[in-house]
């Protein structure tokens, strides 16, 4: 069903914003939106390029007076994070985002919001169907993949550009404008799985769970010391493990390599008699743990229940179960590096994004972040010597370059004379720790100058995501202004 909420203003942005959002658009199915751009373009006889890949390029010519202005990419991604509360019925693949206006926020019922980046797209296709706001010549980039890696970015032939100027809207703090940002790629260990033989002994199948965490992005939230389910269900495990000889049976921890886990679950087969053993030492690390995530994960619950009708065919070796419970306890995680030059800012980070038995295999994925090229690599290969040890498989991928700020750059100039003329205030321009596109494109054209903006955004890869709407608003009338201001 369509959702019937009131549209705020701006009132076009707002109902673009509503109308892409009935459109499925999770990171790997974007053929609906990225044709349903195709119809915009033409709707308004405006030059358009779908590649392969199904990116989106659309040109508009400058308005009067700014045909002859430095040519300016508007960019940003057609996918979202498709992310939901446990016993959430939402369909990603058929179902509309659930609006719920909560005061001066926009967020959704139960899942991500889709405002990253789909306030981006809708601003973008304000100012295309336009015929009163005054700007440059446009070059309207709108990407896939970009939450798994940017590989629609990297992918795409940008032979078509000819902008001088790179404006991304994929930021999330209004009052900031980003100019750098951390490369990065995305990784996986796949360890084998073999089974026991035989079962000798009574066993009990016990499922640990963890739940409400706050979860969040795994690059500009990695500063905020939130836990990671997955890391945590193995300190639990291993815990256990030293007192109750135990085997796995499934684990099931995280969706994606750029989420910080909020869930993570595991069933073990233990033998009967070690059961009292067992639920008194998940009793001892659960309240060590409450304890140190009072602040920064409050609602964390750790609970156990029995589980029945097990394959006993699928329980796992204890030579399997040990080679996963050594790699959750140590592989590193969370912040690897600050920076030496720009006080507060993580330098290079590694984040475990899932950790999940498939079929005959456990597979853990990781998102590397760095600012520093060299430091990513050695992070890779960090992982890569754990993989080894294990004797499971190492395979790297989604490798983006990271985005170096340019302190010569007229455009970072212009936006920043711009935000003190229309705010009064100075504007933050700051390097940031996630990957935003910029790189990408830079990498490809060297010679555009780039920045990164948007309005204030908070839970963003969670249920949690929301928009503030005044400040989408306000962000709105900035980016006019300033496409007004770039004349020469």
């Amino acid at each position: 069903m369509e959702n019937t909420i009131k549209v705020p203003k701006p009132t076009t942005v707002f109902t673009y914003f509503k109308e892409i959002n009935q459109i499925p658009r999770c990171s790997g199915n974007e053929r609906a939106i990225s044709d349903y751009m195709v119809l915009f373009a033409n709707k308004y006889n405006l030059e358009v390029v779908q590649d392969e890949w199904l990116n989106i390029i659309i040109k508009k010519n400058g308005t009067k007076g700014y045909e002859n202005a430095p040519i300016t990419i508007l960019q940003g991604h057609l996918d979202m994070v498709c992310e939901k509360n446990k016993g959430s019925q939402h369909d990603f693949n058929t179902d509309p985002i659930d609006f719920i206006i909560d005061g001066e926020w926009l967020k959704a019922n139960n899942t991500t919001l889709g405002a990253d980046n789909g306030i981006a797209i809708a601003y973008i296709m304000s100012i295309l169907a336009s015929t009163d706001i005054p700007h440059p010549p446009i070059e309207a980039v709108f990407t896939t993949d970009e939450e798994v890696g940017l590989t629609g970015a990297i992918k795409m032939d940008k032979n078509g550009l000819n902008a001088k100027y790179f404006i991304n809207l994929d930021s999330e703090e209004e009052g900031e404008i980003t100019v750098g940002c951390a490369g990065g790629l995305k990784s996986s260990i796949v360890l084998p799985v073999t089974y026991v033989d035989s079962i000798s002994n009574k066993i009990s199948y016990q499922g640990i769970d963890i739940k409400n965490l706050i979860g969040g992005h795994s690059g500009a939230e990695i500063d905020k010391n939130r836990s990671n389910a997955d890391q945590l269900m193995g300190r639990i495990l291993n815990y256990i493990y030293e007192y109750c000889t135990f085997n796995l049976v499934d684990i099931n921890g995280g969706t994606k390599d750029n989420v910080i886990p909020r869930e993570c679950f595991s069933i073990i087969a233990i033998d009967e008699k070690d059961i009292s053993d067992f639920r008194s030492k998940l009793g001892s690390i659960t309240k060590e743990i409450k304890n140190e995530t009072k602040t920064s994960d409050p609602d964390i619950t750790i609970s156990n229940k029995e589980i029945f009708d097990i394959d006993e065919n699928k329980i796992i070796s204890q030579g399997t179960t040990e080679k996963l419970l050594f790699l959750l306890l140590t592989v590193p995680n969370g912040i690897q590096t600050m920076s030496n030059d720009l006080e507060g800012m993580v330098e290079s980070s590694l984040n475990i994004g899932k950790c999940v038995k498939e079929d005959d295999e456990i597979v853990m994925l990781f998102a590397v972040r760095s600012n520093i090229e060299s430091l990513k690599y050695h992070i890779s290969n960090r992982l890569k010597a754990f993989a080894k040890i294990i004797q499971a498989k190492y395979i790297e991928t989604a490798d983006y370059p990271e985005w170096a700020f340019n302190p010569e750059s007229d455009l970072i100039t212009k936006a920043t004379d711009v935000y003190k003329e229309i705010t009064g205030k100075e504007p933050i321009v700051k390097s940031i720790h996630a990957g935003l596109e910029g790189g990408v494109f830079l990498k490809d054209l060297p010679d555009m100058e780039a920045l990164s903006f948007g309005p204030d955004m908070e839970g963003v890869h969670s249920p949690d995501e929301r928009l503030n709407i005044e400040s989408t608003r306000r962000t709105w009338k900035y980016l006019l202004a300033l496409l007004k201001a770039i004349k020469e």
